[in-house]
């Protein structure tokens, strides 16, 4: 089957990322390919671009184009793994963060809870456990811990022992409608427009995946890499992936001073600059409604004394 994934924030994202089109850049969330295609538009010859992806289906789909290499791995890992290709430095890190649209779509991957299908949500299915996997084996502290902290879920605990009770009855859940079912069953009220399992589901997603932890070492790694002047480039579609950007982000723009020697070199130096935030306009959540969410961040990468 074929699925289709929108790419939000397209051109805000490219014109924020490119300053030399000769550079080296990354896309650290290739996806179906929807920035690296509008990235390579832009490059000279003389361009490149390394990509990164977890998941098969999307390494499959990678670009024919010599200015362009895909690796199967996490963006977490980039740095090790352009030292292993001799690269030290890029001109500009890009990442969009979340699932695209495909992954979503497709019942197989068990991602959505608007179709049948194993509950699976890993974004690489041949590593790591399932969320079926996890709900079957973990207790149920670790379960509420779960989904209230990463899908920020105030029926956690109610949605937990159903999860537990089941299982102990002999019926665990195993795929994405048994969960969708339960959790409708154990949430007492809803959010208008919001389906009661959203944030199950999302808690699940980010746990499994290991999304928040990947996403600090993801951006550390993009600030070691990045050459002064390049900039860093970040979509987020909830509100814990932002809120790790926008920290990362302002902790990275100001120096560290050691007040009892506040003449000495800074601890920490100054080693960003926040550029733009940046929000889809009306005319693309019109024509996109997953994109109503995103949150496009921008930062350029000072040098160590605190200029470009």
């Amino acid at each position: 089957m074929s699925f289709e994934h929108t790419t939000v924030l397209l051109n805000e994202a490219i014109d924020a990322l490119v300053t030399d089109p000769a550079g080296l850049y990354v896309d650290g969330t290739f996806g179906r390919g929807g920035h690296s295609r509008a990235l390579l538009a832009r490059l000279e010859p003389a361009g490149r671009l390394i990509a990164f992806d977890k998941d098969p289906e999307a390494i499959a789909a990678a670009l024919d184009d010599p200015r362009f290499t895909i690796c199967h791995a996490s963006f977490a890992a980039m740095r090790e793994e352009l030292a292993a290709r001799g690269i030290e430095r890029v001109d500009g890190v890009l990442l969009d963060l979340g699932i695209s649209s495909p992954q979503i779509d497709n019942p197989a991957r068990g991602f959505s809870f608007r179709f049948d299908g194993p509950l699976d949500m890993r974004m690489d299915p041949t590593r790591g456990e399932s969320a079926a996997d996890f709900l079957a084996r973990a207790d149920e502290r670790l379960i509420a811990q779960v989904v209230r902290d990463y899908g920020e879920e105030r029926f956690a605990a109610s949605i937990s022992k159903a999860i537990v009770a089941r299982r102990e009855g002999g019926n665990p859940v195993r795929t994405t409608a048994e969960l969708a079912e339960l959790v409708a069953r154990s949430v007492k009220s809803r959010e208008p427009g919001q389906d009661p399992a959203t944030r199950t589901f999302q808690a699940l997603r980010i746990f499994v995946n290991a999304e928040l932890e990947e996403l600090e070492q993801g951006l550390t790694a993009a600030l070691a890499l990045l050459a002064p002047g390049g900039r860093l480039v970040v979509i987020s579609f909830h509100s814990l992936e932002d809120r790790i950007v926008k920290t990362f982000i302002a902790r990275e723009s100001r120096a560290e001073v050691d007040r009892r020697a506040p003449f000495a070199p800074p601890r920490r130096p100054l080693r960003l600059r926040p550029v733009a935030r940046i929000k889809p306009d009306v005319g693309e959540v019109r024509a996109n409604p997953r994109s109503r969410s995103a949150v496009l961040r921008v930062a350029e990468r000072l040098d160590e004394g605190g200029s470009l």
